[in-house]
């Protein structure tokens, strides 16, 4: 195997467990702090402490992995998805609302370097694969999209307290994560470009490349946070069995990975700006499908939907965001991105439970549409200057 190919496999692999741990985080978290929370529209505050973590460490993970490497990198951000599994664990036995919420602190952690694994992708690929060793590397995901609902079926009610097998699971997941990363083999960056700090980071966020790439990614995570986390709540309060929110769950995740095995060859062929488009167009038609019932199949047609228009959005704006800066730059272009993502997540997550549980869930769908209208026009404004430039 090629040892860019033998890399990308890997990070596919860790990008697998990544996603087991966050996806059976958001099926039992809302859940669990509905359990332990003494004020009820704080059930998702320990999803959004899980996002904050992975906001606040954004940016100290990429500057790390500048400094020390991807492996290290890797290998540092599993050891706090352990941690962070384990105060959660202690949390559930203890029946603690707020270590809960330290602990996926901890997990966000992780899950900050983890949203490297698809930048460390383009490093270790040639130049004319940037695309394809993104959504390889995504594709991933797909196990995790299977894995992570069962394995929280599986695991919720296997010990007492409820949920305290599940907590034990991702330790050991975050530890085979932890193994997975150490036979990576990434060269790290010239010790030049280590130094180099390059242009202001407000002069390369004032080009229209980046400011669609960073929309992208924003639209694409605040549509999916404000409905995804909210869903097993609203389906919890439809009557819907936690069966039925562990298959829909699973399917979302299908739907934002299972696409990444072509979205590379879509935009080679298409475009990246194409691409956006047919993202924002895809989550414009989940709103649609959620707003017109709460049937189990309204729920899963909205929610894998709601999945590959993430996929084409996050997909396509992080290829247009490695065309637009140089070597030295990369590490606080990517986490000055994934710092705002994120925070756009913290903020959507926290407020998925408030609006879910006093607006309901058509008030919820309703405020993502204007997200994805900028979004839409901007990638538009942003083709059509392409077109008359050349």
């Amino acid at each position: 195997m090629l040892p860019y190919r033998r890399n990308i496999a890997l990070l596919a692999a860790a990008q697998a467990l990544l996603l087991t741990n966050g996806v059976m985080l958001v099926a039992i978290n809302g859940l669990l702090g509905l359990q332990l929370a003494a004020d009820k529209r704080l059930a998702t505050l320990p999803i959004t402490t899980y996002v904050i973590g992975a906001a606040l460490a954004a940016l100290p993970a990429a500057m790390f992995m500048k400094r020390h490497g991807r492996r290290s990198g890797f290998m540092l951000g599993s050891a706090f998805g352990i941690g962070g599994a384990l105060l959660s664990a202690i949390a559930v036995y203890t029946g603690s609302f707020w270590l809960l919420c330290l602990g996926t602190v901890g997990a966000g952690i992780y899950n900050a370097f983890g949203q490297q694994y698809r930048f460390a992708a383009v490093d270790a690929a040639p130049a004319d694969w940037t695309s394809k060793a993104i959504s390889l590397t995504l594709a991933g995901g797909i196990a995790g999209g299977v894995i992570g609902p069962q394995l929280g079926t599986l695991t919720r009610e296997l010990l007492e307290p409820t949920y305290l097998a599940s907590y034990g699971a991702l330790m050991a997941f975050a530890a085979l994560a932890m193994l997975v990363a150490s036979r990576l083999d990434i060269p790290a960056l010239p010790s030049h470009e280590q130094q180099a700090a390059g242009r202001p980071f407000g002069e390369i966020a004032r080009q229209p490349e980046f400011v669609v790439a960073l929309l992208a990614a924003v639209c694409g995570y605040a549509a999916m946070n404000l409905l995804m986390t909210a869903t097993p709540l609203a389906m919890d309060i439809c009557g819907l069995p936690f069966a039925d929110t562990a298959l829909v769950l699973q399917w979302h995740v299908i739907g934002m990975f299972a696409p990444s095995f072509f979205t590379g060859d879509l935009i080679k062929r298409f475009g990246v700006l194409v691409v956006l488009l047919v993202g924002a167009a895809l989550l414009l038609v989940c709103v649609g499908i959620a707003l017109s019932g709460v049937s189990l199949m309204h729920f899963w047609w909205a929610l894998f939907l709601l999945g590959v228009g993430w996929n084409f959005l996050f997909v396509g704006g992080t290829t247009l965001l490695t065309e637009i800066c140089r070597p030295e730059e990369k590490a606080k272009v990517q986490g000055g991105n994934d710092f705002i993502v994120l925070g756009t997540q913290a903020i959507t997550s926290f407020a998925a439970g408030l609006l879910v549980t006093d607006g309901g869930w058509a008030t919820l769908n309703t405020l993502a549409l204007p997200i994805v209208a900028v979004t839409a026009l901007a990638t538009f404004r942003l083709s059509v200057a392409r077109r008359r430039s050349q």
